[in-house]
């Protein structure tokens, strides 16, 4: 467990570290985003689709924009684009199991909404691997990378962040973590290590197998 010494925390992002965002089900939330921020604005789709994004780069969450800007209701929004089928969501039992071997506890922190996250844990087969999942709604729907938001989800789950790990697929929700105490792994194809990334890989799976490989045994002293 050489990466995670003094560590006994662990904390993953959902979408694209638990699972790959070339899912259809993202490509999906993201198609419903766009006709919801269509219906709102009355823009066409490539100018709903930029604002859209534009939101999501400024604040973190796309629904942040569309409350401050908009006076759209948070939970309305998020039930609406996240009522999507999961019926291709297939389950992971080896990354299930890799985690369940981490030796404390784990969580899961997202930037979506609850009842979203809490079905798609399901359908992955997460369901008893981790002790809690915290969502938009319950850091009160401030979202990564606010360095307040990381606080609120340690509060909630009564850990301190210098105990923590933290996995996620964006470097600059990883900045906000690293700077309240988090070790950091970033996760995913381009993935490189620097100032506020401990570790970087471009598989989840092969990098909870590779840490959680005892190390070979110590050369004997006696010839």
């Amino acid at each position: 467990m050489t990466p995670f010494a003094g560590r006994d925390v662990f904390v993953f992002d959902l979408d694209n570290t638990l699972y790959p965002a070339d899912h259809a089900i993202f490509g999906a939330i993201g198609d419903r985003m766009t006709a919801y921020v269509q219906r709102l604005t009355g823009l066409p789709a490539d100018e709903a689709l930029a604002l859209q994004n534009r939101y999501y780069h400024l604040y973190g969450a796309t629904v942040v924009g569309l409350q401050r800007h908009h006076g759209v209701d948070p939970a309305t929004f998020m039930a609406d684009v996240h009522d999507v089928s999961f019926d291709g969501v297939a389950p992971d039992p080896e990354l299930a199991g890799l985690i369940g071997a981490l030796p404390g506890r784990r969580f899961v922190f997202t930037n979506g909404a609850r009842t979203y996250a809490h079905e798609i844990i399901a359908h992955l087969g997460f369901g008893d691997v981790f002790e809690r999942i915290v969502s938009l709604e319950d850091v009160d729907w401030i979202p990564k990378p606010e360095p307040e938001a990381f606080a609120r989800m340690a509060a909630l789950c009564g850990f301190a962040p210098a105990r923590a790990v933290m996995f996620e697929d964006h470097a600059l929700n990883l900045a906000a973590a690293k700077g309240l105490g988090f070790a950091t792994v970033l996760v995913g194809a381009t993935a490189v290590a620097g100032p506020t990334v401990d570790h970087a890989t471009p598989s989840l799976h092969a990098f909870l197998r590779t840490a959680l490989t005892p190390p070979p045994p110590a050369p004997s002293q006696h010839q």
